[in-house]
């Protein structure tokens, strides 16, 4: 799926929101205020043949692949454009698009795009002129690892002997994660940090504005 290259001029722009599972760009999103479009609803499904593997032949749900970039990029060209879209509502515990829903910005210049793999996309955004600020929330890995667990515990995301071995790789590639999504454009930062940036987006002018650095 691509963007629709007939659509009108972009009016509202996009933070992408990244940052390690249970980094609290949830909350983070949901604290500022603006329209949210959950960038995790475009996982793959568990029985697409292109999913990623682990040595151990389960499914790498961590990696990039598992994840629907070109349409998670059409839904966000659709809110710029035209300030709604249709987005799928995926659930993590049966790996599965369980229906669709509605999207509408309201009329607000401004949304975020929040999740594990927003970096991924930042250079189409960018390149489209629909980005505001590409963010990536951190801190300390044994505090994002026990958020991480007892959040995919107490939502039965998958089995818990399963949560467990993904939470303990995850805390140890943690820093390596981080780095990825700075390569990638994004700005890494604490909460406090990220607020001020997205407060500041929220202000600035939406014809030539820039990226912040």
């Amino acid at each position: 799926m691509s963007p629709d290259s007939s659509a009108p001029p972009s009016t509202a722009r996009v933070v992408l929101l990244t940052g390690p599972s249970g980094s609290g760009k949830s909350s983070l999103a949901a604290r500022s205020g603006l329209p949210v479009l959950n960038l995790d609803d475009f996982y793959k499904e568990g029985t697409d043949p292109t999913l990623p593997r682990l040595p151990d032949g389960s499914t790498d749900w961590d990696s990039p692949l598992s994840w629907d970039a070109d349409v998670a990029v059409a839904a966000i060209h659709a809110l710029c454009g035209t300030g709604r879209t249709e987005v799928p509502v995926y659930d993590i515990a049966t790996s599965a698009r369980v229906g669709t829903s509605a999207l509408d910005l309201g009329g607000a210049p401004l949304f975020i795009a929040e999740g594990v793999f927003a970096a991924d996309v930042i250079a189409q955004c960018r390149a489209a002129g629909l980005l505001a600020d590409a963010l990536c929330l951190c801190g300390r890995p044994t505090t994002t690892f026990r958020r991480r667990l007892a959040r995919d515990l107490r939502e039965g995301r998958k089995s818990a002997p399963y949560l467990v071995r993904r939470g303990l790789r995850l805390l140890r590639n943690e820093r390596t994660i981080v780095a990825r999504h700075r390569a990638l454009g994004a700005h890494a930062c604490a909460k406090p940090e990220a607020l001020a940036r997205i407060a500041a987006a929220g202000a600035t002018p939406a014809v030539g504005a820039a990226v912040h650095s």
